[in-house]
């Protein structure tokens, strides 16, 4: 009667991400846990354990082969694993699941998300879109994420792609400028051509007429400028607010006809407004009316 044996000196490992690096002519391998290679790599997660199934390096992981200690010291230089793995985890190649690219696509997406709705106001309320109509407005321009670019760098493109069809801009930051009181008309008259709003009067500081402060808002892209004149002038800035919302309730009762179309859409896009997305033709009381009465069945929120 024949017997099967199972084959001595094989560790088979599955449900596991390979990162594989050739060396001198030979390839060396190491298991890791899914999701984790990209984490180490982005210094999000710091702890090996937690990346590396096993600190042991391999020929051939799918079949549990291990590698040499020869071949380690010949590519390497040394037969000590720990370092053997570092050095693999870092300059290793490794392949992507699908699963694990729609989750990072996901994430990053949402962060984009997350920051356009920070930095950006509607133009004419000078109030932020909730988040339900900053998806929508994405999703109408089929915009797609880059995972070889920050989110920040993404959000700052998207905000000016979406600026082109929708009412929405990027929120002004506001400055508190401390300058000499004998340059004050000139970094006035700079900051209108710059097109800042003042939001306070010169006072003095400490009570000396040397110096004074006053209050400011600026397009974020003229934040260079700024400190630039600062630094001219010798005086100093500080960002008391890196982007300006106006916050409270907003009713439909003081909205135009434009931006009560948008907060239906927005209504429509949290899954309560049936009636408010068919509103969007709406003129007069009649429309409100038949929004709020969305809202109410829905649960929908503007």
């Amino acid at each position: 009667m024949s017997t099967y044996k199972q084959p001595i000196g094989q560790k088979r490992l599955t449900n596991i991400a390979v990162v594989r690096l050739k060396k001198c002519g030979m390839r060396f391998e190491i298991a890791c846990y899914k999701n984790k290679v990209v984490s180490w790599r982005t210094r999000v997660e710091k702890d090996l354990d937690e990346v590396l199934q096993s600190q042991t390096v391999f020929s051939n992981v799918g079949k549990g082969t291990l590698a040499k200690s020869k071949d380690l010291v010949a590519a390497f230089g040394t037969d000590d694993q720990e370092k053997v793995c570092l050095e693999i985890l870092e300059k290793g190649e490794y392949q992507v699941s699908d699963k694990e690219r729609e989750m990072q696509a996901s994430s990053l997406l949402r962060d984009i998300t997350c920051l356009v709705t920070e930095r950006t106001v509607n133009p004419e309320t000078h109030r932020p879109y909730p988040v339900g109509i900053v998806e929508k407005f994405i999703r109408d321009i089929h915009f797609s994420v880059d995972p070889n670019r920050s989110s920040k760098q993404q959000a700052l493109d998207l905000i000016r792609q979406l600026a082109q069809r929708f009412p929405i801009a990027r929120a002004r930051m506001e400055l508190r400028l401390v300058l000499p009181s004998a340059a004050l008309p000139s970094v006035q008259a700079e900051l209108q051509q710059m097109g800042a709003l003042m939001r306070s009067q010169a006072q003095p500081v400490d009570n000396t007429p040397a110096q004074v402060s006053l209050v400011c808002q600026i397009e974020p892209g003229r934040f260079r400028e700024v400190d630039s004149l600062m630094q001219r002038v010798r005086g100093r800035l500080e960002v008391r607010a890196a982007a300006v919302q106006q916050e409270g309730d907003l009713s439909f009762d003081s909205l135009d006809e434009s931006e009560a179309t948008v907060a239906g859409t927005a209504m429509t896009a949290h899954g309560g407004g049936a009636a408010a997305g068919t509103a969007e033709d709406r003129g007069g009381q009649a429309g409100r009316d038949q929004a709020e009465r969305g809202v109410e069945a829905g649960g929908g929120e503007v």
